[in-house]
């Protein structure tokens, strides 16, 4: 019997999932544009997510004219600043159903974030941009969007720019020590 372990089955559970840890926001790209078998791999990964119930609620609109792109930004700043630079978009639109907001949300959420996580494993940047109850309207102006649908996010796309990829904060501070954040079985906190 031949022995059929990967590298990666040597790796301790911490480290096979450090390509997870390192995803992280991009809020400034370089302008060359992405290309269509990246956004497609990427679609096919929103496609997959899982949503309350399995009502797969969105429909997303994929946007690369730029100038769209920067109306957007400039509309809803300072929340879709990631919109300034990007040179692809993702906008995951939702039924405009008041009793289903909650469930909705989460689908939102959890789509946003399976949209950033497959363009950081592609090598892209992705930021989530929000979309503000008072500039919903302008938004969905811009995307065309008709009155039974919302846009709360969008997801910027693009090549992150050599500043994007410098950390923010020094080794180990950018996040509070486990031992802060988790309890084990009951809250022990202040």
């Amino acid at each position: 019997m031949s022995d059929q372990t990967s590298p990666s089955d040597k790796l301790t559970p911490y480290e096979r999932l450090r390509p997870l840890r390192r995803v992280r926001q991009s809020r400034d790209f370089r302008a060359d544009p992405i290309g269509r078998d990246d956004l497609d791999a990427i679609l096919g990964v929103a496609r997959w997510t899982g949503s309350s119930r399995n009502t797969q609620p969105w429909r997303f609109i994929v946007i690369s004219e730029v100038d769209t792109i920067r109306r957007i930004a400039a509309a809803g700043l300072p929340q879709t600043r990631a919109l300034r630079t990007a040179t692809a978009a993702i906008a995951i639109t939702l039924p405009a159903i008041p009793e289903r907001a909650i469930s909705h949300a989460y689908d939102d959420g959890r789509v946003a974030e399976r949209l950033l996580i497959a363009a950081s494993y592609l090598g892209l940047g992705a930021g989530i941009a929000w979309v503000r109850v008072d500039v919903m309207d302008a938004v969905s102006a811009i995307l065309g969007l008709p009155t039974e649908r919302l846009v709360r996010t969008l997801v910027a796309l693009g090549h992150p720019s050599s500043a994007a990829r410098e950390p923010k904060s020094a080794p180990g501070e950018a996040r509070l020590p486990l031992d802060e954040l988790v309890f084990r079985e009951r809250w022990l906190g202040d």
